[in-house]
C-alpha cells in the first residue's frame, strides 16, 4: 500500500536541471546547520562507537536431535483467592449436590485458602465428617447457625494431603506376596472429629428441629418445582 500523506518537497527547488535557486552557503544557514555546529564548539556532534561484541567461544553443535525437545512454558500467572458467594458465611446449612453424600445438608465453617469450603454433617447427625468442597456443588439455604463458639483454626489445606507412598520398583519386592494394610483413617482426625462434633452438636441441639432437618436428605419429589423452590 502506498503511503497517505503529502509528498517530501525540497527547500531549494531546481530551477533548471542541477541548478537550485539558492546557493551552497545559503542552504547552510535556512537549514540551521551554523547554529548546530556553535552549540558543540564549532563541529557536528558525533556518537560514539558501539563496541564489537565478543564472539561467543561456544560452537554451535554439529547434529542436531532429530524430535524437538519439548520445553515448559514460563506461567506468570498468579492463582487468586476464590471470591465466596455473598449467600455463604460461617454457620450456613448447605445443600450437597454430588459426590458421596449428595443431597445431604452440611454446616459451613470456613473457607480454606485453596477457595474450597470447610464442612461438616455433624458426622454424628448425618454421618458426613470434615471434608473439603467446591461452592460451585453446593445450595446455600436460608438457615444459618451462630458457630463462633467453634474453634476451624486447626484445619487447612494441608490437614487433607494424602502421605505420598513409593511404589515397589525392585523385582523381588514385586513378587513378594505382601499384604497391605487398609487405608484406614488416623487416629488423630477421629479425635479431631469427635471435638468438632462435641461443640457443634451443643448448638444444633439447642436450636429445635433443627437436628431433624440436619439428618434429612433432600430429594425432589413429584410435583415439586425446582426453580420455585425457596431454601
Amino acid at each position: 500500500m502506498a503511503k497517505s500523506g503529502k509528498p517530501k518537497v525540497s527547500r531549494n527547488k531546481e530551477l533548471i536541471r542541477g541548478v537550485g535557486r539558492f546557493s551552497r552557503s545559503k542552504m547552510y544557514h535556512k537549514r540551521g546547520i551554523w547554529a548546530i555546529k556553535e552549540k558543540n564548539g564549532g563541529s557536528f556532534p558525533q556518537h560514539d562507537k558501539q563496541q564489537p561484541q565478543p564472539k561467543s567461544v561456544e560452537k554451535a553443535p554439529k547434529f542436531y536431535p532429530a524430535e524437538d525437545e519439548p520445553k515448559p512454558l514460563i506461567n506468570k500467572r498468579k492463582p487468586k483467592t476464590t471470591k465466596l458467594r455473598s449467600s455463604i458465611t460461617p454457620g450456613t446449612v448447605l445443600i450437597l449436590l454430588a459426590g458421596r453424600f449428595k443431597g445431604k445438608r452440611v454446616v459451613f465453617l470456613k473457607q480454606l485458602e485453596s477457595g474450597l469450603l470447610l464442612i461438616t454433617g455433624p458426622f454424628k447427625s448425618n454421618g458426613v465428617p470434615i471434608r473439603r468442597v467446591n461452592q460451585a456443588y453446593v445450595i446455600a439455604t436460608s438457615t444459618k447457625i451462630d458457630i463462633s463458639t467453634v474453634d476451624a483454626s486447626k484445619f487447612t489445606d494441608k490437614y487433607f494431603a494424602k502421605e505420598v507412598v513409593r511404589k515397589k520398583k525392585t523385582e523381588s519386592e514385586f513378587f513378594e506376596a505382601e499384604k497391605e494394610g487398609n487405608n484406614s483413617l488416623p487416629v488423630e482426625k477421629k479425635e479431631d472429629q469427635k471435638v468438632l462434633d462435641a461443640v457443634l452438636l451443643q448448638i444444633v441441639e439447642s436450636i429445635p428441629d433443627l437436628k431433624q432437618y440436619l439428618s434429612a436428605r433432600f430429594t425432589l419429589r413429584s410435583g415439586m418445582k425446582p426453580h420455585e423452590l425457596v431454601f
